[in-house]
């Protein structure tokens, strides 16, 4: 038997030993090593040719999507480890690293309970680096640390050993007080990564060795033998001496918890249901007997097996053949095949149990993020908190009109796969829009569009989503409905920014309000008035309608028809018909029709709307645009041209500080719709020495001079009369 085989044996003997599994991610900002450390581990492990690690698959988003569903960063690679006598199983994320591909790591975090973070000894803790810890902190997730190139800092840079400790100390506090910053409280101090534990370990992932303090203890080697070794450029022998894989796997198992541990603290953070209740004690006890409750964290296209869906198992035991509903759908599905990711392939079993990765067919109802249970009335798992948005956006379509109903149905499955695209219908242009993280996240999907699912498509240049909001407060606005009957009175307000922060972070629930004690208790601390507090009706898209009326006949009867109202005003507003943010729409009275009849979906919900939008307009309503938090690494020579370029794009400068002797950090914001074309603008600006990162940083208001110029614009595009309406064109 070979080692590979003998390995799946391993795997499928441990799936039931919940305290030997560890599900682990490796996380880390563009270009650090992750996908070189995942395939070193998986070498080690025997998963794949050790030649090959490290070489196989190059962080290059092009070639990642071509082989996409073989490599290794979309999908789940289970290996087992031996550490102090005993077999552990590691489940394995990669994670992509560039910004515009955000939405896979919060989505890989669901299913993880540790991550190995990994920062480059030479570039230290990067702006995305931030950003993906914070999205694992905010999953309960814990860290270790793996600090990667120690090689470069020896070879190319030629540091001392005593600078390159100095080094090591300015990553290793980076990363400590990210972790102080983003933790909950409980986990601040308790999660700190350390050198004397064992917490972090040091090596080269392209070179296949590497070193910790307790790995030094077991072994006798010393950091003046890695030195020595390194400097003579013995990395083979180096790493014979020194392999990467024990090193690491041992830290992992001996500091990320299994399954057992981490449910505890994870459920009630990643799950909003009665942690009394069957389902949710079966989620905190990760009890195989238990109901089954499973979240999607990816799909996987298979030419062969149709969707591949991909996530945890928190409770219960999931089968072949088994019935299970995909929650939001009533209708049962069967699972046809239940497999662990072992490197490229899928693994049929026949049965996995809580606590594991598991890959299923046969549900082709489930999307990223949906929850699958046996039980059709489960609650499902918190909605994804993305730390970016979608907003840009481009117009696609089939080069030829008989693809139209296979591109529809390509857009539908990419859809699914990938949340944080967004794909919509215009109704009345016919023509379908893509919305997604940034140009490459677009680039990428289009390539995928043409190349795997080959259907040849033309798209339009890229266009920014804007938001509108107020400044101010409006109302009481009436809204009549057509027929006369019925009249609404509608007050607008800004929403408080807390309020609004709070609802992007999870901290308040978005959909409709289930326990409306439990949403005034949250406000209440937000400094709302308990009365308040309780007259929230709904949160939707970081706006919130709140029923503040007494007394009123058929209002509960009538309610649902005037949310649709409220949705549909905020899916789009009155200047330009984008959408609306941060604002607060109180129904402060209401004359209802006692005849269901005369107040049906006809009636109500054009009222509704034309209520808001008039009270938003006497709200002062503005237009916020997307803004991207820019960060450049420069040679001092080229910092004037670099500022140049990012205040030409209406950014400004937020600071600047030395990295090294002959390096500058700027850190700037500017607006996305300015952005286009930045990368090549800069590197002929830095004649190609710059390093830079965009991360997306909210919306802030359009500068007056420019907002009329901006809602003209949209409304030419959407072929809406140039001037947009004024509260008196919602008077009856």
């Amino acid at each position: 038997m070979g080692r590979r085989e003998e390995n799946i044996k391993k795997v499928k003997a441990l799936m039931t030993q919940r305290d030997r599994i560890r599900n682990i991610g490796i996380i880390a900002h563009i270009d650090h090593g992750k996908t070189t450390l995942s395939d070193n581990l998986l070498a080690g492990a025997g998963m794949i040719s050790e030649e090959y690690a490290g070489k196989m698959l190059v962080l290059d988003y092009d070639e990642q999507e071509q082989a996409r569903g073989i490599t290794i960063q979309t999908a789940a690679a289970s290996m087992v480890h031996e550490y102090d006598g005993k077999e552990y199983l590691i489940n394995l994320l990669d994670t992509p690293g560039h910004v515009d591909f955000g939405g896979e790591v919060t989505r890989a975090m669901r299913a993880c309970d540790g991550v190995i973070l990994v920062v480059d000894a030479v570039e230290g803790v990067m702006p995305q680096t931030e950003t993906v810890i914070r999205q694992a902190l905010r999953e309960n997730v814990k860290p270790v640390l793996f600090i990667n190139k120690v090689d470069r800092l020896i070879n190319e840079l030629k540091l001392p050993p005593e600078k390159i400790q100095e080094r090591f100390a300015k990553i290793i506090k980076d990363v400590n007080n990210l972790i102080k910053k983003f933790a909950r409280p409980e986990f601040k101090e308790k999660w700190q990564v350390r050198v004397t534990d064992g917490s972090v370990a040091f090596g080269s992932a392209y070179h296949n060795w590497a070193i910790s303090v307790p790995f030094m203890e077991k072994t006798g080697i010393k950091f003046k033998d890695i030195y020595e070794y390194a400097s003579a450029g013995k990395h083979k022998e180096l790493a014979k001496k020194a392999p990467i894989t024990p090193v690491v796997l041992d830290m992992v198992v001996r500091h990320l918890p299994n399954p057992l541990e981490a449910q505890k603290y994870r459920i009630p953070v990643i799950w909003k249901g009665d942690i009394n209740s069957d389902v949710g004690k079966a989620m905190l006890e990760c009890d195989p007997e238990g109901p089954l409750v499973m979240m999607v964290t990816k799909i996987i296209p298979d030419r062969y097996a149709g969707e591949v869906a991909v996530g945890r198992i928190y409770s219960g035991t999931i089968r072949p053949g088994q019935e299970v509903y995909v929650i939001g759908h009533y209708k049962p599905l069967r699972v046809q095949q239940v497999a662990v990711m072992v490197g490229p392939e899928r693994i049929p079993v026949d049965e996995l149990t809580a606590g594991n990765v598991v890959a299923i067919t046969g549900v082709w109802e489930a999307y990223a993020g949906a929850t699958i249970s046996n039980k059709p009335d489960v609650e499902p798992f918190e909605e994804f908190h993305y730390v970016s948005e979608p907003v840009v956006t481009i117009a696609i379509e089939a080069k030829n009109p008989r693809d139209l109903p296979k591109l529809v149905e390509v857009l539908r499955r990419i859809a699914k796969a990938d949340p944080s695209l967004r794909v919509e219908i215009n109704q009345e242009t016919g023509e379908h829009l893509l919305s997604g993280m940034g140009e490459l996240h677009l680039e990428v999907t289009v390539y995928k569009i043409e190349n795997e699912y080959k259907v040849p498509v033309k798209t339009s240049q890229p266009i920014v989503v804007y938001r509108e909001s107020v400044l101010g407060t409006g109302g009481p606005f009436e809204g009549k409905s057509p027929n006369r009957h019925n009249r609404f009175y509608i007050v607008v307000e800004p929403l408080e920014d807390e309020i609004y922060n709070a609802i992007r972070d999870g901290t308040i629930p978005t959909g409709k309000v289930k326990d409306s004690v439990k949403m005034a208790e949250i406000l209440n601390k937000f400094g709302w008035d308990w009365n308040l507090g309780k007259s929230v009706v709904e949160v939707y898209k970081g706006n919130m309608f709140l029923d503040v009326t007494v007394g009123i006949q058929y209002l509960n009867e009538t309610m649902e028809l005037i949310l649709d109202g409220f949705r549909a005003a905020m899916d789009e507003g009155p200047l330009a018909k984008e959408p609306v943010m941060k604002v607060k729409v109180k129904l402060v009275d209401a004359k209802l029709h006692e005849d269901a009849i005369h107040r049906g979906p006809a009636q109500v919900i054009p009222a509704v709307k034309n209520a808001i939008y008039g009270a938003m307009l006497q709200a002062n309503a503005v237009m916020f645009e997307p803004m991207f938090k820019v960060t450049l690494d420069v040679p001092m020579d080229y910092m004037g041209a670099a500022m140049r370029e990012i205040q030409q794009r209406r950014g400004s400068i937020i600071s600047t500080e030395m990295v090294d002797e002959a390096t500058m950090r700027i850190v700037a914001k500017a607006p996305v719709a300015e952005m286009f074309g930045f990368a090549n603008a800069i590197r002929s600006a830095t004649q190609g020495r710059a390093i830079w990162n965009l991360e997306f940083m909210g919306f802030e208001k359009v500068p007056d001079s420019l907002q009329m110029q901006i809602i003209q614009k949209i409304r030419e595009r959407k072929g809406l009369p140039l001037e947009p309406p004024t509260a008196d064109d919602f008077k009856e």
